[in-house]
Order: C-alpha cells, then sequence, then structure tokens
C-alpha cells in the first residue's frame, strides 16, 4: 500500500543518537504495519524510543479504523491444507480435467461480481470441486460438474456497461479464444461463462485492485499458505493453487502477455504434473521457478528463497564473472584480498566448473534463470556459475590461451560486496567526479534528488556529460535529470495498465508523459548515457526520459528489458515473486519489454580490455563528446 525509509538521512560509521522519521499516507485499505532496519555491513545498530503517530495524534488517542471485513474471509475450512489427494500417475483425462478447471476457477475469481464483492474463497471453493473434476470420466461429466459449480456463485445480473475497448485505445486485449472450445467446456458451461463475460464485475473487486498514480495491479487476499510442518512442501491441492494462482494471474493482469514467446494456454497443462508430483521443497521451489520463467521477464523470479538458496549455493567466489564476447570471463574482484588469493585474474576464462564444462552449465541453468532477453540471462547465469555448497571449487581456466587447473576457496556473502553486481560498489562515492579534457561523469547509482541541484550546477561548465546507469538508481531522479536538458516539454513515454473490470485488457494511458523544463540552469554540452545488462526498471525509465532529450546519446549494449512498475505475487509456501505490472512504450508506441533500451551506439567490454583493466564504454563515451566540438 505504501513504502517509506531513510535512505536519504542514512548512519553510516560511528553515529551519536538520531532522530529519524518515515511519513506515509495511511490508505483506508492497509491493514498492518510492519516496521524495521536494515543493517548493511558489519556493525551493530540500535533503536530506542519508537513512536508511531496517525495525523500527529500518539497511537492510543488515535481514532479507531472500522476494518470492513468479507464473507470470504470467514471461510477458514482450507487455511492449512487442501486435504486434496492426487494419483502418483495423473492421466491424460486427469490432466485435461484439471487444466479446464484451473481456466475456468481464474474466469470466474476475476469476471464473477459476487466473487470481486468478497462474497466467496476461491481457494476454498477449489478446494471444494477439484475431488469431483479430478475423478470426472469424460469431457461431458466434466462439463456438468463445472456448470453446476459455477452456478453456485449466484444469478449474475445484466450489464449496461460492459463493453470493450476499441482497438486503437488498447494495447493488449483478452484471450478467451478457449471460451469457444464446445468439445472442452461443453455447451451449457460455454454459455455460462460468455453470459459472464458479458455482464462481468464493473465494481471494485475483493482479489485485485490498481496502485494509486500509477495503476499497476495489487494482488489482494492471497493466502500464503506458510502454516505448515518446517521442512515439508505444500500439499498437492495447494501446489496446484500455486500454478492455478500464478498462472491467471499472468493471463489478465501481465501488460506484456503477447511478447513472451509462446502461447500461455498450454503451460498450464503442461505443469500440472510438475507441480503435483513435486513432493520436496526443493522440487516446489525449482518447478515454479521454471514456471515464472517462462514468461521472460527479468522482474520475474523467486524472491528471498532459503531452499532455492541452498539449490544454488550459499558460498560464494570472491570474484565476479560476466559473459564477455560469449564467454565466462573473471571482470573484478567482490573482496581484493580474496580475490587475489585464488590466483584468478582479471581476464581470465572459466573453462570448466568442478569438471563440468561452461556451456554445459549454461544449459542446465538456462530454464532456472528468469529474464526478458538472453544477455540478461546470461547475466543471472554468470552470478550462478561459481556458487556451491563446498568451500573448495576446482576451476579450469584459459589465461594468454594457455589453460590453467585452479582451485580457489569460496566464501559467504558477509565477506564479499554483492553490490558489484548491481553497479555500485561504493555507495558513499559521490554521484560527479570530474574526467580529463573537462568531462563530467555523473554515476545514479548514488545520485538522489535532494542532491540534484548542486550537482547540476557543478556540472554546468564542463563539456560534456557521461551519465552511468549501469547500475540501479538511489533515487527516482529520472525526470529531474531530464528537466536540466530540455528547454521545452517533450514527451518521452506512454503507459498501458490494466483495467479491472476488463480482465485481461491493457488500455493505453490517455496521453504521453512529458518532460518539462525543471528549476536550475539548462545542461547545454553533450551528453552520452551508458546503459548494459545491468541496467534494469528504474534505469531502463531513466534511460528512455534522458534519450528523448535533444543532446543525448545512448552508448553501451542492451539493457535487461523489463521497464515498468512492478506487482508482487505470494504462492502457497509463502513463496514471493512478482511480475511487470504495467506497459511502458516510447510514445510512438514502440517496445521495452524484452527488447531494452537498444543503445544509439553499440560498445561491448572485450576480454583484452579487461585484462588492461579499461573500461572500454567510459573510453568511447569520452570520444564521442571530444568529437561533438
Amino acid at each position: 500500500m505504501a513504502y517509506g525509509n531513510t535512505a536519504k538521512q542514512t548512519a553510516r560509521g560511528t553515529t551519536g543518537w538520531q532522530r529519524y522519521e518515515v511519513t506515509l499516507p495511511l490508505s483506508p485499505d492497509a491493514t498492518e504495519l510492519f516496521f524495521g532496519g536494515i543493517l548493511e555491513g558489519k556493525g551493530t545498530a540500535w533503536l530506542d524510543d519508537l513512536q508511531l503517530t496517525i495525523d500527529g495524534k500518539p497511537l492510543d488517542q488515535a481514532p479507531p479504523k472500522a476494518i470492513k471485513t468479507y464473507p470470504a474471509e470467514q471461510d477458514t475450512t482450507f487455511q492449512r491444507g487442501s486435504g486434496v489427494v492426487f494419483p502418483a500417475q495423473l492421466s491424460a483425462q486427469q490432466i485435461e480435467n484439471v487444466g479446464v478447471l484451473g481456466r475456468v476457477w481464474g474466469f470466474v475469481k476475476y469476471h464473477h461480481p459476487a466473487v470481486a464483492a468478497g462474497n466467496f474463497n476461491m481457494d476454498a471453493e477449489l478446494f471444494r470441486v477439484l475431488p469431483a473434476v479430478l475423478a470426472a470420466p469424460n469431457e461431458n461429466k466434466r462439463s456438468q460438474l463445472l456448470s453446476a459449480w459455477v452456478a453456485k456463485f449466484g444469478p449474475v445480473p445484466s450489464c449496461r456497461k460492459c463493453t470493450d475497448w476499441p482497438t486503437d485505445k488498447v494495447r493488449q486485449q483478452p484471450e478467451l479464444a478457449w471460451l469457444n472450445d464446445e468439445k472442452q467446456l461443453g455447451e451449457a458451461l460455454r454459455n455460462q461463462l460468455k453470459y459472464l463475460r458479458q455482464n462481468r464485475n464493473q465494481a471494485e473487486h475483493y482479489y485485485v485492485g490498481t496502485t494509486p498514480n500509477a495503476g499497476n495491479p495489487i494482488f489482494r487476499h492471497e493466502l500464503p499458505y506458510n502454516a505448515t510442518t518446517a521442512g515439508t512442501t505444500p500439499d498437492a491441492g495447494l501446489r496446484l493453487l500455486a500454478l492455478y494462482r500464478y498462472w491467471n494471474m499472468f493471463a489478465y493482469f501481465f501488460p506484456y502477455r503477447y511478447a513472451i514467446g509462446e502461447d500461455w494456454q498450454p503451460v498450464l497443462p503442461e505443469f500440472i504434473p510438475k507441480l503435483t508430483n513435486a513432493t520436496t521443497a526443493e522440487e516446489y521451489s525449482v518447478v515454479l521457478l521454471a514456471l515464472i520463467a517462462r514468461i521472460n521477464d527479468t522482474h520475474a523470479t523467486i524472491y528471498q528463497d532459503k531452499v532455492l538458496d541452498q539449490y544454488r549455493g550459499l558460498l560464494y567466489a570472491p570474484v565476479q564473472v560476466r559473459f564477455v564476447e560469449g564467454q565466462a570471463v573473471v571482470t573484478d574482484y567482490y573482496n581484493q584480498e580474496l580475490g587475489l588469493a585464488t590466483g584468478l585474474r582479471k581476464g581470465d576464462v572459466v573453462v570448466e566448473v568442478a569438471g563440468v564444462p561452461v556451456s554445459e552449465l549454461v544449459r542446465k541453468w538456462q530454464p532456472l534463470a528468469p529474464a526478458s532477453n538472453e544477455p540478461t540471462k546470461l547475466r543471472n547465469i554468470a552470478r550462478l556459475l561459481l556458487r556451491g555448497n563446498t568451500a573448495q571449487l576446482p576451476l579450469l581456466v584459459r589465461r594468454d590461451g594457455q589453460t590453467l587447473p585452479i582451485i580457489i576457496t569460496r566464501v559467504g556473502p558477509d565477506k564479499i560486496n554483492i553490490m558489484l553486481d548491481f553497479g555500485t560498489p561504493d555507495k558513499t562515492a559521490s554521484p560527479l567526479r570530474l574526467l580529463p579534457g573537462n568531462i563530467g561523469y555523473l554515476a545514479l547509482g548514488t545520485l538522489t534528488n535532494d542532491k540534484l541541484p548542486e550537482i547540476m550546477l557543478a556540472a554546468a561548465g564542463t563539456k560534456g556529460l557521461v551519465i552511468d546507469i549501469r547500475n540501479y538508481p538511489a533515487d527516482h531522479v529520472a525526470i529531474g535529470l531530464a528537466g536540466h536538458l530540455v528547454k521545452k516539454p517533450i514527451p518521452y513515454v506512454r503507459f498501458s495498465q490494466p483495467d479491472i473490470t476488463n480482465p485481461g485488457a491493457f488500455p493505453y494511458f490517455k496521453y504521453p508523459q512529458y518532460i518539462k523544463k525543471g528549476a536550475g540552469e539548462l545542461y547545454l554540452g553533450k551528453v552520452v548515457i551508458l546503459v548494459n545488462e545491468i541496467t534494469q526498471s528504474e534505469a531502463e525509465f531513466t534511460a528512455m526520459a534522458l534519450r528523448a532529450t535533444p543532446n543525448a546519446t545512448i552508448l553501451g549494449s542492451t539493457t535487461a528489458g523489463a521497464d515498468g512498475n512492478v506487482s508482487e505475487i505470494v504462492l502457497p509456501g509463502n513463496i514471493p515473486t512478482m511480475i511487470t505490472g504495467l506497459g511502458v512504450y516510447y510514445p510512438d508506441g514502440r517496445e521495452t519489454q524484452r527488447i531494452g533500451i537498444v543503445p544509439d551506439i553499440e560498445v561491448k567490454p572485450t576480454i583484452q580490455g579487461i585484462k588492461e583493466g579499461r573500461d572500454e564504454l567510459l573510453e568511447r563515451a569520452i570520444e564521442v563528446i571530444k568529437n561533438s566540438e
């Protein structure tokens, strides 16, 4: 609902007592408040005298808030498990039965007015009907069962407002061709669902809403089902629910469904036996990760999962590896002392890891490294290559034409600076520095809006400005920074957002968004923006805004291809993931998802350049500025 922190007022090193405040709007839909502290690196933090106020009044003096309750919340029968038992081997008929149920369940969940009103717990309703549908001997019996089940939700009043978006106003229409499949649905069920589609919910929805201002979906009232025995996986019914939940959220609320590269419909039956047979925690998490990877969205992965951390490895090599010229190359050290102690040098090509060729490891991790495009998938795989659970790791590396066996020691994450993976090794560094030739260098990984006016004032006299977005911006500086580079308003982006009253449709915002001249002096020099596969999400949005300014050039390689606000999803077993929830396009409608921000000048690092310690993108940017005179 809302989030805030003290990132702009951090305590570093030895610091005396200071007062810190976070202020947030209190949404009428909010039901919980979480607070805590984040400690980066080593040390100890003391917190005292915590105060919580509502509109300036202490919490115990604030008026109590009336919390609306829903019938769906009172249906708690299945909170600790589905109770559904699956056979060891599903037949083709059973897979088809369960696949049709998954589509119908999701359709009813997001279209039926009574469900939208919070009158039904859709998880519980699924578990009540699932055993009978699973046992249905044929299509006719299945359709009869589902038709009676849909009728259970009550009559649907006629809807005069239920119209579809004109083609020129919408980027993506619902994908509902399956409603015409008479063989799978039967005539009565098919007519029920078509009538429901024509008279779908037009009010607020119990299970899904949209964020204020941005408009990406918020998934609500989705139980995490984490009250299971420690070390076990959710039961088979809950594992199937995970598939239904994710598959339907994607089908109705992912803005780039058309761009994933395959038909989403067959993915549902494909993963039914995979998930029902995933009886261990590791198998369950790995299968879910493979499902999530199929949508080809860099935002979409599983976050903070201890089972997957163990699967990938709890120990790290103290060296950074990236794919350069198609090979796994040591590019830097996470820890200078430990990195040098491995015997690996920058520019070494890793050929084998524990006797396994790197090419084989890439094939292993391909289905389990969610990403929008190939460079970003390789970025993610490179971070996995040297992870493991044993301290000693034998490698075969190629250096100066020779192949060398080397044994390195892996360490825990507390011994290394993993921020190197995100392009910001030192958060305390100044955002601006002066390069030879009176050229400014601006790193967005440490630039905040409160520092922007003085930074741009300091950069005003430079011949040109290199803006490095091979990192994740420390703040939303896109509009403020671009405002220093334009004389008049310029369109830079167009959005599409979900229509909750027409699930699956993503209409365009009415008009493109504009960059307007901000406060402070106009920067007149040449601007070169550096990007690569680390440039993701907020960084890509920033690159889009800067690209629209008249004197800017994008230099580097294709970015991560995951622009747009994210929407969080929780799956049974309390497994967190997310999807890109907002469509982001150039003003003329060109794509950014999967494609990324394509540079005007393509420059990639080389193995030779890495061996020599050069930043070849920065070198070329300086050359472009010098030649622009």
